[in-house]
């Protein structure tokens, strides 16, 4: 059990303590009755979602901040907790045509928002050079599941990936951008997006970053869909043609994180 300060203590019903056992972060995510605690190390990932959360506030369904707090070099943001379930719930996995038209609610939800006072640009320039030091300090594990699903074989290590997506730089169309938009982080409440969770990357990037995720986390859990769920529904949903190269370039981008 990670200590908790004493001025969250007293804002929270111990006796309620519950763990998130399905996100995949390096956070610990406590539930206590209708609140939430996250526990994160220091970085500016998680200071930036606490800023995130406060300039979302209002505009579309995110936690509301009700505590941070910087103890023992952790990073501790105590928050409400949303109404309804993962878009990851069984009842949705078993009903992927009605999730898939949720999901691209969602991403209609975020580009309405108007950019204007956003203090967070996650442009390519700024998410390369992330990469870069993710690269540098061996911080990254490229899993070999996601280049087979998107056919790849050519790279060899993080570092060629790297220089790779360097040199192949689509252009930019900025929107918000959820930032790691997969079916955990997206909670949804009688058949409506009821908020977003996990902001640490949101900011001003291209419209494809979160297209990109969206598409490979349904592709990731076909295996609990329906034999005639086709993903590329998604596109139908959105209305777009599908640029195939920015959903790759999106997906292999995020295999430095």
């Amino acid at each position: 059990m990670l200590p908790i300060p004493e001025r969250m203590k007293a804002m929270i019903d111990l006796t309620q303590r519950c763990y998130d056992q399905i996100g995949q972060s390096d956070s610990t995510v406590i539930f206590f009755g209708d609140k939430v605690l996250k526990i994160s190390r220091e970085s500016v990932e998680s200071w930036q979602e606490m800023h995130m959360m406060q300039w979302l506030s209002g505009k579309i369904p995110v936690p509301d901040v009700l505590c941070t707090e910087k103890y023992h070099r952790l990073d501790y943001l105590l928050m409400t907790r949303l109404p309804g379930v993962m878009a990851c719930d069984a009842y949705y996995l078993a009903r992927p045509k009605e999730l898939t038209a949720i999901l691209a609610e969602g991403l209609k939800m975020l580009w309405a928002v108007k950019d204007t006072g956003c203090g967070y640009n996650c442009n390519l320039y700024k998410k390369l050079r992330m990469a870069h030091h993710n690269v540098r300090h061996d911080k990254v594990d490229l899993d070999s599941r996601v280049f087979a699903m998107l056919g790849e074989k050519r790279f060899v290590s993080p570092e060629h990936l790297f220089n790779w997506l360097l040199e192949h730089r689509p252009e930019e169309e900025p929107v918000l951008s959820h930032g790691d938009f997969c079916l955990p982080n997206i909670f949804i409440q009688n058949g409506k997006v009821s908020g977003f969770v996990d902001l640490g990357r949101a900011g001003i990037a291209d419209k494809y970053q979160d297209i990109a995720l969206c598409y490979r986390s349904l592709r990731q859990n076909c295996k609990h869909f329906p034999e005639d769920f086709d993903p590329d529904s998604l596109f139908e949903m959105l209305e777009i043609t599908p640029d195939w190269e920015k959903i790759r370039y999106y997906i292999l981008l995020d295999e430095l994180f």
